[in-house]
C-alpha cells in the first residue's frame, strides 16, 4: 500500500481524483474479497457433505497412514524419474 502524497499540495481536482481511485479500488478489492468467500462457502459445504457420507468413518480410513508418514519421514525411497 502506498503512503498518502503530501496533500497539502495536491488541487481540489486532484484530491477528488485520488477518492475517487481510492473508493474504486476499494469496491474492487470488496468484490474479490466477496467471491473469496463464496468459493470458501462451496469448498466448505462440499467437505461437509463427503464427511456426512462417511457416516462418521474417519477420512483418514481410505488413506495408507503408515506409507505417508514414511514419506513425511523422508524413509521412503524418493520416487522413480
Amino acid at each position: 500500500m502506498e503512503p498518502l502524497p503530501d496533500l497539502a499540495s495536491l488541487s481540489d481536482a486532484e484530491l477528488k481524483q485520488l477518492i475517487d481511485d481510492l473508493t474504486k479500488e476499494e469496491s474492487e478489492v470488496s468484490y474479490r474479497r466477496r467471491l473469496l468467500h463464496g468459493k470458501i462457502d462451496i469448498l466448505r459445504a462440499e467437505l461437509v457433505a463427503r464427511l456426512q457420507k462417511t457416516e462418521g468413518r474417519s477420512v483418514l480410513d481410505e488413506l495408507d497412514v503408515d506409507r505417508l508418514t514414511e514419506i513425511l519421514t523422508s524413509k521412503a525411497a524418493p520416487p522413480s524419474t
